[in-house]
C-alpha cells in the first residue's frame, strides 16, 4: 500500500510534470471544496492537491479537513498558482485518519510557544517546530559524521551509574527499595546492600568518566547520549533531562581541545547551512519577526543566517578567566550596577557575565580558560601558578556557556590530592585512578549540550522548544 509513496519534498522539488505519483500526508488547509495543501513533513512547503469538482462525493468532501490524512494519486501539473512550480491533479483520494475540525487544536492560524508546549505530541506539524526538529536531525547526523570521519570510536557510556563525574550531587536515584519501608542500617540510614545493584545508583550527569576509560585504549573517542540533573531551574536555559556530546582524547593538551571544539562547532553550523536552507530561512525570518515585537534597545543586531555566518568567517576570541574579569569590572554595566551577580576573582561566571563577553563586548563567540581550581571539578589539571585549572567554556551569542571542557589531570599524586581535597572517595574510583597508574598520557576533552546547539542554530529561546518533550520541575508530560 504505502511502497510507492512519493515525499512532498521531492515533488516539489524535482519539478518533474507529467508523471503519476502517490502522496500520502495531513491536510493543513483545505480551500473552495477544490484545493487542499498536503505536508507529510518532509518540508515546510506544502504540495496543493487540486480535486476537480465531480471527483468526489460530499460526504468524502466533508471529510477533508484540517490535521485529516489523506492518500492522493494524481499527475504531477505545472501550476498556475504562487509559491509553488508543480501541483498534483487528484485521480484518486482516500481518506486515512479522519480530523474532527471541531476539537483538532491546531487551526490554521498563528499560535504562540507556550500554548504549543502544552500539545507537544502535536506540535511537530507546525512549519516551526517542523525546522526546528529537522535541523535537530540534521545535527545529530552531523555530530556522527565529524568524529566518523576523524576516526573516533563511538562508546556507549552508562546511563545509570554510581559515580557523580560532576560532583554536583544534583542526580536522580535509581532504586527498586520500596518507598514506603526501605530497609535500613543501625544508623537508620537506608540499607543499600539490598538494592538491585547492591549500592546507591543514579542516573548519569555525564559520561566523561567512563570515556576516559575508552581514549586510555582507542586515543579518541566520542559518547554522545542522554544525562540527567535533578536541578531545581525553572529557567529557559536547563532541563532536568538533555544530551550531551563528550569526545575524549588521548595525548592531546588544552590547546589541541579548543582546536577540536572551535573546529567541531563550525562543521556543525555549515553542515546545517548547507543542508537544511529552507529550514534555517523559515527560522530566520520568523526570528525577524519576533524581534520587531521587543523594544529597539533589546534587539539582536544580526538576524539568524547573519549570525551563523558571522561565526563561520570568525575566530572564537581566546581569553582568560581573569583577563575576562578584568572585563567585566572595567565594563559599562558593571560601573552602573546593571549585572545582578557580583564580579569578583574566583567566582563562577554568571550568564549574564558570560552574555556580555560574547554580545556586547567581543560580539562573537569566546573561549575562556583558566578558570580558578575551586570552582571547577576534581579531574581538571592543575595549572602551574597551583591556583587554576586548565579548564575551556566556549560562550556562544544568546545562551552563554555551549561547551565546557578541560585538559585532564594525568598526574596520580596530583588527581590523588584534588580527590582528598574535594572529599571525593579514593577506593570507590580505583578503576578510574588505574588509567593514571598504568600508562598515563596527557588528555583532554569537552562536553557540548546539544539541546543548548540546537537553540544556538535555529534561534529559538527557550530550551523546551528544541527538545521533542521537555524534562523540567514539575513537568513529566506526554
Amino acid at each position: 500500500m504505502f511502497n510507492k509513496r512519493v515525499k512532498v519534498k521531492d515533488v516539489l522539488t524535482s519539478n518533474e510534470t507529467g508523471r503519476e505519483v502517490t502522496v500520502m500526508g495531513w491536510v493543513r488547509t483545505f480551500r473552495n471544496n477544490q484545493f487542499i495543501a498536503l505536508n507529510d513533513g518532509s518540508t515546510n512547503n506544502n504540495l496543493q492537491v487540486v480535486v476537480e469538482l465531480g471527483l468526489l462525493d460530499d460526504t468524502t468532501l466533508k471529510r477533508i479537513t484540517t490535521g485529516a490524512s489523506l492518500k492522493v494519486t494524481g499527475q504531477v501539473v505545472a501550476s498556475l498558482g504562487k509559491g509553488q512550480k508543480v501541483e498534483v491533479k487528484a485521480s484518486a483520494l482516500e481518506i486515512l485518519g479522519d480530523s474532527d475540525p471541531e476539537k483538532f487544536p491546531l487551526q490554521p492560524k498563528k499560535h504562540s510557544l507556550e500554548f504549543l508546549r502544552e500539545i507537544a505530541h502535536l506540535r511537530f506539524r507546525t512549519n516551526t517546530f517542523g525546522s526546528v526538529f529537522r535541523i535537530r536531525h540534521s545535527l545529530a547526523f552531523a555530530i556522527h559524521k565529524f568524529f566518523n570521519d576523524k576516526g573516533f570510536v563511538y562508546l556507549h557510556t552508562p546511563i545509570i551509574t554510581s559515580s557523580d563525574a560532576e560532583g554536583a550531587g544534583e542526580m536522580f536515584r535509581v532504586t527498586t527499595l520500596p518507598f514506603d519501608a526501605p530497609p535500613k542500617n543501625e544508623d537508620g540510614s537506608i540499607n543499600f546492600k539490598e538494592d538491585f545493584f547492591g549500592k546507591s545508583t543514579n542516573l548519569t550527569v555525564s559520561g566523561q568518566l567512563e570515556g576516559e576509560l575508552g581514549a586510555m585504549a582507542f586515543s579518541e573517542i566520542y559518547t554522545f547520549g542522554p544525562t540527567f540533573r535533578a536541578e531545581n531551574s525553572n529557567t529557559t536555559r536547563h532541563l532536568a533531562e538533555f544530551w550531551m556530546v563528550e569526545p575524549e582524547m588521548a595525548f592531546c593538551d588544552i590547546e589541541d581541545n579548543m582546536n577540536l571544539a572551535e573546529e567541531f562547532i563550525n562543521y556543525l553550523i555549515q553542515y546545517v547551512v548547507d543542508n537544511n536552507r529552507d529550514d534555517i530561512e523559515f527560522l530566520d525570518q520568523r526570528l525577524a519577526e519576533e524581534e520587531k515585537q521587543k523594544p529597539q534597545t533589546e534587539r539582536s543586531e544580526l538576524g539568524l543566517l547573519e549570525k551563523l555566518n558571522f561565526v563561520l568567517k570568525n575566530n572564537f576570541e581566546r581569553i582568560t578567566y581573569t583577563e575576562a574579569i578584568n572585563i567585566l569590572l572595567d565594563s559599562p554595566a558593571y560601573k552602573k550596577n546593571k549585572f545582578k551577580f557580583d564580579v569578583k576573582w574566583g567566582i563562577d561566571l554568571q550568564s549574564e557575565h558570560e552574555r556580555y563577553l560574547v554580545e556586547k563586548h567581543f560580539k562573537k563567540p569566546v573561549i575562556v580558560t583558566g578558570y580558578p581550581k575551586d570552582i571547577k571539578s576534581f579531574y581538571m589539571r592543575l595549572n602551574e601558578d597551583g591556583k587554576t585549572v586548565a579548564a575551556m567554556d566556549i560562550l556562544a551569542p544568546g545562551i552563554g556557556e555551549i561547551v565546557g571542557g578541560s585538559q585532564r589531570e594525568e598526574r596520580l599524586e596530583n588527581l590523588e590530592q584534588r580527590m582528598q581535597e574535594m572529599q571525593i572517595p579514593i577506593e570507590e574510583m580505583s578503576y578510574y585512578l588505574d588509567t593514571r597508574r598504568y600508562g598515563t598520557v596527557p588528555h583532554a576533552g569537552f562536553g557540548l549540550g546539544f539541546e543548548r546547539m540546537v537553540q544556538f542554530v535555529t534561534g529559538m529561546t527557550n530550551i523546551r522548544d528544541v527538545i521533542p518533550f521537555a524534562r523540567t520541575p514539575k513537568n513529566c508530560e506526554f
